[in-house]
């Protein structure tokens, strides 16, 4: 896949569906009996119990559920999240986890249409990759605190890169970003992080405090 060529081969695509099978409280396991003879994905997702035809409304509250773990994060509720990265399979899996938690998301596919919106000034939040080509997630987030607070500058910002060594961290934050994650995305770690800094955020604005 692309995310395999832009990363060295990380496997992002099979983490994805992990993560997203894990979101419901499944299990994703690989069967393989050897090189060249192909690979089975084995996914397990629990059943929901059989209701009567009376009580559809319980199947359809275990449907729109938040994932295991993460009900006590009510400060994701509609908070506005931009979302940029320019793999496709990439973002949907970030819309995908950000939506489920009750977020508002816009997605960019490049650094360019992700500073677009957040100059909006109407965004709460930035997920950025940083290895985004011809103009990065460094770019991004440079351009972004250039911005007045009200069109931006100050918005909380999440860096994620394909690699999680202390340098890759180091260099995020000084760029300007408020917290830094490693590809592939554990949603319970990325929601509870977000869920952080959008609080914190809240209460630098209640007593008129800004970034830094």
């Amino acid at each position: 896949s692309s995310s395999s060529r832009k990363v060295g081969g990380l496997g992002l695509g099979l983490a994805i569906v992990r993560s997203i099978v894990e979101l419901h409280e499944g299990t994703a396991a690989l069967q393989s009996e050897g090189a060249g003879r192909g690979t089975t994905v084995v996914i397990a997702l629990p059943t929901a119990p059989v209701r009567s035809a009376g009580s559809r409304s319980g199947l359809v509250a275990r449907a729109v559920a938040p994932p295991k773990g993460l009900e006590a994060l009510p400060v994701l509720i509609g908070l506005r999240i931009v979302v940029v990265d320019d793999e496709p399979e990439a973002r949907e899996l970030l819309r995908y986890i950000l939506q489920e938690s009750q977020s508002v998301v816009t997605l960019a596919e490049n650094a360019d249409a992700a500073l677009a919106a957040v100059s909006e000034g109407s965004h709460d939040l930035l997920v950025s990759d940083v290895g985004m080509p011809e103009r990065d997630g460094y770019w991004l987030i440079g351009q972004v605190r250039a911005l007045p607070a009200g069109r931006g500058g100050l918005i909380p910002a999440v860096a994620l890169t394909a690699y999680a060594g202390f340098g890759d961290r180091t260099h995020a934050l000084r760029a300007g970003f408020d917290m830094h994650l490693s590809k592939p995305i554990q949603p319970a770690e990325l929601l509870m992080v977000i869920s952080r800094l959008a609080e914190g955020s809240r209460r630098r604005s209640a007593h008129g405090y800004e970034r830094g």
